[in-house]
């Protein structure tokens, strides 16, 4: 509108020459300010979502730019939204396809503008011809199609809304829009909406005028009979595809009461669907499953889904109202055994469940529609309230009555119930998948009895493992009281007492007695031989060398036939022989063997939970983890480390001159204690295979991840065990140099390096001693080959090599070494040096090297001093192992030293090397 008006003249009629001048009307106009809009345009747009479509449309009659905010496409997709029905990927193929169709036509449109331009060309004559008559030009458009939109455009309410007809108070009348539509167009209006974009009024426009009079008078009616829409309806089928089309047309009502006319139709639908239902249930009680159920179940389907006939057949279903025969769960627990349960009873009570859900499932599949699932929650109450409860009143009364019945019951009924799920068909509604669904359902009765069942595992597991150690402990200690009492039984002690200090001056003088006679010449020499043998000194202590065979406990007790010791000290040193005979029998395999398998049994049945999956699945595989590091602590610090330690203990009271045989080919108690360092190696080697088989394999866990506790716990368990088998090595070692240093007390001969002028030399072999040693300790050191890591038998064989070293030459030390006897002392040192070079070691070869070298000096001439002394001085020829101090001391114990002891210091001093 225009803003200048003209102003009243205050001096009434205007003069005439100022009505006549140009100027006149232009100076009587004054400029008036613009009105400015009382609402912005963005709140007016927000109150136009709220208004009832007939107040819009007469909203946008009013003006061009209220018709534009009215016309907003928006607006219109965001109601067709509303209901569920804008398909966002239509419309945007639609308007690709109908931009795409544009091209097409300008194309096709220039191509035949070129096409005319050209004709035009080729006649030109003619053209211009026509042209200069005066004759209709050649027009560039067609006046008839510009006129056709332009009509178009100006078209209001005929789009869309064309058939509504507005009352005077704004509402549209109901009775005049339902009498001239179709009903069974109404029927189907849903279905035909489209999504396109610059189209949405029109789409929703058809919507609403053939839904919009029966969603109105329906919110207008009084009772259940008023309207209309059950008069234009007669089948239950119609009326229910109407009903839920109104309450899909309900969400897109945005104006004031919509809250009031959606309860309303709700209360409507809610009347309707207790009729289908009250139909559907005396078709139920009727058994008439091929007509009422089925007509009836797709009426509720199409009404609302189904949900209230799905929750009827269900509640009312006989299975739920004779569950009890099926079977009883208290069939599995009969007077059976402790720790056993008959999975017979279940058995058959899943067999006959899962027969009544099959035969269920072909009833469901004849009732309702395909559409609708309705196995699923079926089998969802059935495993509630018949499933949970039988398993419930099973798993609580095994729990009570004994605990391993429970744990069998628990994983034996859960495989079972996985064979269930399997034999459940389903029905031809089901999805793909349906039985991973079965699954998890099933899996859902068992989860509140898990978290009990997994911990019970643990805690019977330790308690049973422990009780079986504890009773091999108990054995032991029995045993060993016992055999104390069979030896202490004969002691008389009055007598002890009276003849304690002649035994005890037999046991402390038998190392005395026991040394080889010495020449008078020597400073160790004494006054008067003794035997070769120790016998009689072992015979006072009533020693025996028996040992043996077998590692059972029972075996070790003594024989009836046996007479016990009469003497304190010759018990006490029996009793200690006993003890050391039972060193292989301080842990057992049998133990060994019975904890793996009940930590197998403990397991399987624990990892029947882990393929659940899930967080159930962890935890479980949690507890497989902590059953195995229970079996390592129980089987490696309660059993293997307390027998280890007590071999120690034994081994450290080990004397050899206790002992009254030594002819045997190993020191008896290191012989045994290498079997129990085997029957530990051999431990272990079982609890590995168990380890990769059952928890590796099985995939209970993974050997690379070192922050797992079963491969943290294995790796504690394998290090005590080194150490343990180390500690007892090394007492191992005393026990063997022991026994090597008896043996050169006892058996080496004064005459082996120092023969008399008498004694011709007849052998130049080695000497027994030699011999012996060399054998016993190539004997323990090849028991351990193959059962003992290599680096532990590297450091083992090292360290026996260099205290056998040391023994020999302390040994030496203490002999007369004559020229002549140097052969032999040569041959022995040659056979040392044999046995060490087989252990492969070249620095512990080279300390007898060294010692072979030494016992060179022993073959000089006395005439050779300054010889003598060379090899003295000459410390790079002992390979820096013996300084010349130490030489000087072997070279002492030449027997004509006191001959050469001044050249030799002589020509050391000239030599520039002073010992002394």
């Amino acid at each position: 509108m225009s803003n200048f008006k003209r102003s009243t003249l205050t001096g009434g009629a205007a003069a005439p020459s100022q009505r006549d001048s140009v100027l006149a009307s232009l100076r009587q106009t004054k400029i008036v300010a613009p009105v400015k809009p009382v609402l912005p345009a963005e709140l007016i747009a927000t109150i136009l979502d709220y208004l009832p479509v007939p107040e819009l449309l007469r909203f946008a009659r009013t003006a061009k730019r209220f018709r534009e905010m009215v016309y907003d496409d928006t607006r219109w997709v965001q109601r067709i939204k509303s209901m569920g029905l804008w398909d966002e990927a239509e419309a945007r193929r639609r308007f690709e396809e109908g931009v795409r169709r544009q091209r097409e036509r300008e194309k096709e449109e220039m191509a035949r503008r070129a096409g005319v331009g050209g004709a035009n060309g080729a006649g030109g004559a003619a053209g211009n011809g026509i042209a200069a008559e005066g004759k209709t030009p050649v027009t560039l458009f067609d006046a008839g199609v510009e006129e056709e939109r332009i009509a178009q455009r100006r078209k209001t309410l005929e789009e869309g809304f064309a058939d509504i007809s507005l009352t005077a108070n704004g509402s549209s009348d109901s009775t005049a829009g339902a009498a001239h539509r179709d009903p069974m167009v109404a029927l189907k209006v849903l279905k035909s909406v489209r999504s396109i974009r610059g189209h949405a009024r029109q789409e929703y426009g058809r919507v609403y005028g053939a839904l919009a009079p029966y969603y109105l008078d329906l919110a207008r009616s009084l009772s259940h009979t008023d309207p209309v829409l059950f008069r234009a309806f007669r089948d239950p089928e119609q009326q229910a595809q109407m009903l839920a089309q109104l309450k899909i047309f309900a969400k897109s009502d945005f104006a004031q009461g919509w809250h009031a006319r959606e309860e309303k139709l709700e209360t409507m639908i809610g009347i309707f669907e207790n009729a289908v239902l009250r139909e559907f249930e005396q078709g139920y009680d009727a058994g008439d499953y091929d007509g009422r159920m089925k007509r009836y179940a797709h009426v509720l389907v199409t009404l609302n889904g189904g949900v209230a006939g799905i929750d009827m057949f269900i509640q009312n279903h006989v299975l739920m109202q004779q569950k009890e025969t099926l079977g009883r769960p208290l069939d599995c627990l009969p007077s059976v055994p402790n720790g056993s349960i008959l999975l017979g009873p279940s058995h058959d009570f899943l067999g006959r469940l899962a027969t009544a859900l099959n035969e269920q499932g072909a009833v469901i599949d004849k009732v309702f529609p395909t559409s609708v699932e309705v196995l699923i929650p079926f089998v969802e109450r059935v495993s509630e309230e018949i499933l949970g409860e039988y398993l419930t009143t099973l798993f609580d009364e095994a729990h009570d009555r004994n605990v391993e019945s429970y744990l069998k019951a628990v994983s034996g009924i859960f495989e079972q119930c996985l064979l269930f799920s399997d034999m459940i068909k389903p029905a031809k509604s089901s999805k793909d998948d349906f039985s991973v669904t079965i699954k998890q359902i099933i899996i859902r009765c068992f989860e509140p009895h898990i978290d009990l069942y997994l911990s019970e595992e643990l805690d019977f597991f330790k308690k049973t493992s422990e009780a079986q150690v504890e009773a091999w402990e108990k054995r032991l200690f029995d045993e060993e009281a016992s055999t104390e009492s069979f030896f202490m039984a004969n002691v008389n002690r009055q007598a002890a007492k009276r003849d304690f200090l002649t035994s005890f001056k037999k046991v402390v003088m038998m190392p005395v007695n026991v040394l080889p006679t010495i020449p008078l010449s020597s400073p160790f020499a004494t006054s008067k031989p003794a035997a070769a043998q120790a016998s009689s000194g072992s015979d006072a202590l009533g020693l025996s060398s028996s040992r043996a065979n077998t590692p059972l406990p029972d075996d070790r007790a003594p024989s009836p036939r046996q007479e016990a010791p009469t003497t304190e000290l010759a018990a006490k040193a029996a009793i200690m022989n006993s003890r050391l005979e039972g060193i292989k029998s301080l842990f057992s395999i049998e133990i060994a063997l019975n904890l793996i398998h009940a930590t197998k049994s403990n397991i399987e049945r624990a990892a029947v939970f882990a393929k659940i999956g899930g967080q159930t699945g962890e935890e479980a595989k949690e507890q497989c983890d902590a059953i195995f590091v229970q079996l390592l602590q129980i089987l490696g610090t309660r059993h293997i480390k307390a027998g280890f330690d007590k071999a120690v203990n034994h081994l450290a009271d080990y004397n050899p001159r206790n002992v009254a045989e030594h002819n045997q080919p190993g020191v008896a108690p290191l012989v045994t204690f290498l079997e129990l360092v085997n029957v530990g190696d051999l431990i272990q080697q079982m609890v590995d295979v168990f380890y990769v088989q059952e928890m590796v394999t099985t995939k209970l866990t993974d050997r690379d991840d070192f922050l797992s506790p079963a491969v943290k716990e294995k790796k504690r368990f394998e290090q005590m065990l080194d150490e343990r088998v180390a500690a007892g090595l090394n007492k191992g070692i005393d026990v063997l140099m022991d026994e090597v240093e008896y043996l050169c007390a006892t058996i080496q001969q004064p005459t082996d390096f120092n023969p008399t002028a008498s004694e011709q030399m007849m052998d130049i072999g080695t000497t027994q001693t030699a011999t012996r040693i060399v054998d016993i300790v190539s004997s323990h050191t090849g028991m351990l080959t193959g059962s003992t890591d290599k680096n532990m038998l590297d450091v083992f064989n090292q360290e026996v090599g260099l205290r056998l070293f040391t023994a020999l030459c302390k040994h030496l030390k203490r002999q007369r070494i004559s020229i002549d006897g140097a052969i032999k002392l040569i041959s022995d040192t040659n056979h040392y040096h044999a046995y060490i070079s087989t252990l492969k070691n070249k620095s512990l070869t080279q300390y007898f090297d060294a010692l072979r070298e030494l016992s060179q000096i022993y073959l000089i001439s006395p005439k050779h001093a300054k010889e003598i002394a060379t090899i003295i001085a000459d410390s790079d020829r002992y390979y820096g192992i013996f300084r010349a101090e130490e030489v000087y001391e072997f070279a002492e114990r030449r027997a004509d030293w006191f001959v050469v002891k001044r050249d030799v210091e002589r020509a050391m001093y000239g030599i520039g090397c002073a010992v002394m």
